[in-house]
């Protein structure tokens, strides 16, 4: 009997084996189709153990069913549900349109399963051994679900629209020839996309993606030594929060929630470069207790990615780069500890409104950060540092931080600048410490005052001069533009006229410095 006869009674085709009749009253029935051993060791799909004939049904068998199969029995649903089987040849369905409802548990295909362009309903396929999953510009209505499921070569998602929500939950995942473990370029996923506990052997790529909801990554393993990238997913946009989070391991947990005590945690490990370039995360970007492991010529890039907030909350890596250049984001919760080292971090152009650093964080490793963000010497790090802090009060600490940019920016000046340069910190601070100012104006008018006291002062006019005053007149030098009448009234020569012409240039220099600090005062107050 050929393919298509019998399908509109629902008689079962005389070619079929025994465990393929059992399979097709099965769909007719709606039934579970469950060919396991009740050996656990037997009947691993990812182990070695044989699986014979008689747990064996043929890949057109079942494509046979799922597009153009038997009516479902009186009052039945037909579907496909297997468990134990082992599928052989090519799952082909590309371009098909599946109506039936699939679920495929601990099931073992010899050969690839390909999807690309096909339609379902919904999709489940739990921890099955797969040689590739081909599912490029797949659509489903519902979920496609992957969960503990090992792709020996890769698994293609180009294109695919998912309805509701993917799953790939303890997923294992090797690379394929083009050196990709998942390539899931511009998919899009109605809500949730929930990889925790996956190991990815090769480049993850989600270029373009958009995820309806969140996207979690808890406790996933990426490695690619191979290439330059084990997570590459610029342009993607993730409508709520992406992941990189622990995850426990060894129970059952909802999703998304803080595993109980006693559980053991797995960490988010990424062993190769991380690019999220220009993403868009409507929630947060959340980075707790994440470990990362870099050669020298990778990096974690947050080039321009925009979220409302960014929890950097990980493991400072030890080699390679943090690069946030063009970033926006209004929180940033960060750690002292997560942060790498001086030349190792990129923050040009890198914006945020709020500081909400978890755990010691003084404002002199909050110097150290900015300052091992530029290599070279750049004013906007040290300006936004600044007036973050002086949008959260401190500005005590917002001073300190433009002192601070000065400092750097002092060592970029050639020798007589940067001689000034050290000139202007010892005496008034860049005049970010006015009150300095003022004590080295008093210093001066006591000392001058004194010394002046024993100088010889004739006067201009021998009628009708004031008493000499050596402290008014030390005043009248020191203060500009206000005239106390005593600097005009008598005759200074030699040594006399020289301290008296630099106490006019350092008072023209104290008094604009302290001006200048109480003007800072007043705007700010």
């Amino acid at each position: 009997m050929t393919e298509g006869d019998g399908t509109a009674t629902g008689d079962i085709p005389d070619d079929l084996t025994a465990a393929e009749a059992g399979m097709w009253q099965a769909f007719r029935n709606g039934s579970v189709y469950d060919l396991s051993s009740g050996d656990a060791v037997v009947d691993d799909p990812h182990g070695g153990h044989p699986w014979g004939g008689e747990r064996t049904v043929r890949a057109r068998i079942v494509a046979w069913l799922l597009l153009d199969g038997p009516p479902a029995l009186a009052g039945r649903v037909s579907s496909l549900k297997l468990v134990g089987v082992r599928i052989s040849g090519s799952l082909e369905l590309a371009g098909g349109t599946v109506v039936p409802y699939v679920e495929l548990k601990r099931c073992r295909f010899e050969r690839d399963v390909l999807l690309p362009e096909s339609r379902f309903a919904t999709l489940r396929m739990v921890d099955c051994s797969v040689p590739r999953l081909e599912a490029a510009r797949l659509h489903t209505e519902g979920d496609l679900h992957l969960p503990r499921c090992r792709f020996h070569n890769g698994v293609r998602l180009t294109d695919a629209h998912i309805g509701t929500d993917l799953l790939l939950n303890q997923a294992i995942v090797y690379r394929d020839r083009t050196g990709r473990s998942i390539a899931a370029d511009g998919m899009t996923v109605g809500q949730d996309l929930q990889a925790e506990l996956l190991e990815s052997h090769g480049e993850l790529s989600m270029r373009s993606a958009k995820i309806g909801v969140s996207l979690s990554l808890r406790g996933a393993r990426l490695a690619n030594p191979y290439t330059r990238l084990a997570l590459n997913a610029p342009q993607l946009t993730v409508e709520r929060s992406l992941y990189l989070t622990p995850a426990g391991v060894g129970r059952q947990a909802l999703s998304g929630t803080t595993p109980a005590r006693g559980t053991r945690i797995q960490r988010f490990e990424c062993r190769g470069g991380i690019r999220l370039d220009d993403g868009r995360f409507g929630e947060a970007v959340d980075l707790e207790r994440a470990r990362f492991s870099f050669t020298d010529d990778q990096e974690l890039s947050l080039v321009r990615v925009q979220t409302p907030e960014l929890r950097f909350l990980g493991e400072g890596p030890q080699r390679g780069k943090v690069v946030l250049s063009g970033a926006r984001v209004i929180n940033l919760v960060d750690r002292a500890s997560a942060w790498p080292g001086p030349g190792n971090l990129h923050m040009g152009g890198f914006s945020y409104e709020n500081l909400v650093p978890q755990g010691p964080f003084p404002l002199a490793a909050r110097l150290e950060w900015v300052a091992a963000s530029t290599a070279e010497y750049a004013p906007e790090p040290y300006e936004r540092l600044a007036t973050v802090l002086r949008a959260g009060g401190e500005d005590e600490d917002a001073r300190e931080v433009l002192l601070a940019k000065q400092r750097r920016r002092r060592e970029t000046l050639p020798p007589a600048a940067k001689f000034w340069g050290y000139v202007q910190d010892w005496t008034v601070a860049y005049g970010y410490r006015p009150g300095r100012a003022a004590v080295w104006m008093a210093v001066l008018w006591a000392a001058s005052s004194l010394a002046f006291a024993n100088a010889p002062h004739p006067p201009v006019n021998p009628v009708g001069h004031p008493p000499w005053n050596p402290a008014l007149f030390t005043l009248d030098l020191l203060l500009p533009v206000i005239d106390l009448g005593q600097v005009g009234q008598w005759q200074l020569t030699g040594g006399w006229q020289w301290l008296s012409t630099a106490l006019i240039l350092l008072g023209w220099i104290l008094a604009t410095t302290v001006a200048a600090g109480a003007t800072r005062l007043l705007r700010r107050g």
